[in-house]
């Protein structure tokens, strides 16, 4: 299928199981219209295979550098979105990762991702199952149950949050 975006996108936990999320502004001229709370990641550039894209954003948003074997696939979400940019079937690749270290390096992060994240935080299960908050992915809170408790086993089909 030709979709108008393929984003590989990473789930990032720490030792104590919490999942790292930034606050993320669609359009950061309408911050009034709210924000939502998402995984590291971002574009598949044309050509380049999917757990690349996986490793090459992670490494821009947080700092944190890893090699394609350490990142697990558990997943995707796909449906169609219209922006000012492009429109059409979108698709998320989810990864995972457990990092040793909170500490982020986000100089790394391109302008306008400086200008749409304006925050990061590490969310618990527990949080996550109880927030009023827009969390993208949605389910987030039951695959990290799976994650950590090594029940999950068949990639996951998130469900299409535009």
């Amino acid at each position: 299928m030709k979709y108008a975006r393929r984003s590989a996108r990473i789930i990032v936990v720490d030792e104590e199981f919490r999942v790292l999320l930034f606050r993320f502004y669609f359009d950061p001229k309408k911050r009034h219209e709210g924000h939502v709370w998402i995984t590291p990641g971002g574009g598949v550039d044309k050509g380049e295979p999917l757990v690349d894209a996986a490793v090459r954003e992670l490494r821009e948003e947080t700092g944190f550098a890893v090699v394609p074997q350490q990142l697990r696939y558990v997943g995707h979400a796909e449906g169609y979105a219209n922006f000012s940019w492009a429109k059409g079937i979108f698709r998320d690749d989810y990864f995972f990762w457990q990092t040793p270290s909170r500490e982020l390096d986000e100089s790394m992060q391109e302008d306008w991702e400086r200008s749409q994240i304006t925050g990061h935080r590490w969310w618990s299960r527990e949080e996550l199952e109880t927030t009023q908050e827009r969390v993208i992915p949605p389910g987030l809170a039951q695959v990290l149950g799976e994650l950590g408790d090594g029940t999950h086993r068949a990639p996951w089909q998130f469900e299409w949050h535009h």
